[in-house]
């Protein structure tokens, strides 16, 4: 007896812990509405399933518990019962799963008029790429990389040149366009999570992930590495601002372009090399002197 209502208290406290649960999702902030339909309705399918199992387990306590004088029944099959638990399980299974391969068919189908904006992950930060007043991202190779080129921009194709690239920075993206975020990493997996978005996408090194998203809901949203990519991990971190669309030009036009970007890193590199230059000069000249001095001191 105690046994089974205990089997019934839990049945019990899980329902009134799913309703009333302080940990919750967070408010939406995307179109990505029907990836929470499918998660209530796994929670349904799997509510209901674990609440029959736990009420069958309390049932067969009481039915069966022990007597002196009950002798076992020998069942080695039950063809009636085997159909019965096949269909109920395939139904739930199918319910599952089938709305989900229309959110995702949804999820990959990009709209024609999504704009891209590339997320390079790498140990342990974020940078963003955005198209300039072409609307068209430049390509990227990664062995271009380094310290000036993080993208790994190629200063050849024309299209790049206006590029903006944001490089430890928050991301801005205007509200209620649609966006095509491509996703790439340089060393390990790395995951881009927003959770108001719901959506999230691996980034795997040597290829392109993504994924869309329309922003719904103006603020500013926490981006997550929701893959354990290091000792770094925890503090992968960044920011997505969804603001108007004004804003956002305006937000836009304040950054710097890869072209920029390049000529600053040039001239700081002419810059170093001259000072380098200069200060081997300056050691050379100290050299000669304390040589002349020496010599003098000798004669």
């Amino acid at each position: 007896m105690i046994v089974a209502i205990g089997l019934l208290a839990v049945a019990v406290g899980t329902v009134v812990f799913h309703f009333w649960s302080p940990w919750w999702w967070t408010p939406i902030a995307s179109n990505w509405g029907y990836i929470d339909d499918t998660i209530i309705l796994t929670f349904w399918i799997t509510g209901v399933v674990f609440i029959a199992v736990v009420v069958f387990m309390a049932y067969c306590v009481l039915r069966f518990e022990y007597k002196p004088e009950a002798r076992a029944q020998y069942k080695p099959e039950n063809h009636a019962l085997e159909w019965w638990l096949t269909g109920l399980t395939s139904v739930g299974v199918a319910a599952m799963l089938i709305p989900g391969l229309f959110v995702w068919n949804q999820f990959v189908t990009v709209p024609d008029n999504a704009t891209e904006v590339e997320v390079l992950a790498k140990q342990w930060s974020w940078g963003y790429r955005l198209p300039g007043k072409d609307g068209k991202l430049g390509t990227s190779n990664v062995r271009l990389i380094n310290d000036d080129n993080p993208f790994g921009v190629d200063p050849k194709d024309v299209n790049g040149q206006d590029d903006v690239v944001i490089d430890g920075e928050n991301l801005h993206l205007p509200l209620d366009k649609p966006v095509k975020i491509l996703i790439r990493s340089i060393d390990v997996l790395h995951d881009f999570y927003v959770p108001e978005f719901r959506a999230k996408m691996d980034s795997v090194p040597g290829s392109v992930t993504y994924f869309w998203v329309t922003p719904t809901r103006a603020g500013t949203f926490d981006v997550l590495c929701f893959e354990l990519c290091g000792v770094g991990h925890h503090a992968m971190r960044s920011q997505v601002v969804v603001e108007s669309g004004a804003a956002y030009g305006k937000w836009l036009a304040e950054q710097e372009t890869f072209k920029k970007a390049s000529a600053a890193a040039l001239k700081k590199s002419v810059a170093a090399a001259r000072n380098g230059v200069e200060a081997v000069n300056k050691l050379v000249l100290r050299e000669r002197v304390t040589d002349i001095a020496a010599t003098e001191i000798v004669q």
